[in-house]
């Protein structure tokens, strides 16, 4: 998938309005996922995106500290100046295009990585152990 064919989709799925519009959300979710993942999962899907979607992500240095699933979409709201709810909607979009190039065997060890709350980003159940 090429990066235009990915602001496609991402425009299409998200209903945005210009493509403008999606290419602001895939760069500032891949910017902000990109300080979240580590180890060979980040080095594995950074491969497997478009060029220009990989250096938006790899130009990211990782948080010292995850954060949560609802914690991601309120820091991305807080620096791009946009509300939870649509933040979410943005976050949703653009993740469940890039579960799409990860694939499922990746995307498994993605979310085995990172703390509660981003299944549902990437439009997956999130299941957890009863206590």
């Amino acid at each position: 998938m090429t990066f235009e064919q990915m602001l496609e989709r991402v425009r299409y799925e998200g209903a945005y309005a210009t493509r403008a519009q999606a290419e602001e959300s895939v760069r500032a979710v891949l910017a902000a996922f990109g300080r979240q993942l580590t180890g060979d999962e980040r080095v594995e899907l950074a491969a497997r995106l478009p060029h220009e979607a990989a250096v938006t992500f790899t130009s990211q240095i990782p948080a010292t500290e995850p954060l949560t699933g609802w914690g991601f979409v309120r820091d991305l709201a807080s620096r791009t100046g946009g509300s939870p709810a649509t933040t979410r909607w943005d976050t949703g979009t653009v993740l469940r295009i890039v579960a799409q190039l990860a694939g499922e065997e990746l995307l498994g060890r993605i979310l085995t990585q990172l703390p509660s709350g981003y299944a549902l980003l990437f439009g997956r159940a999130e299941l957890t152990q009863a206590a």
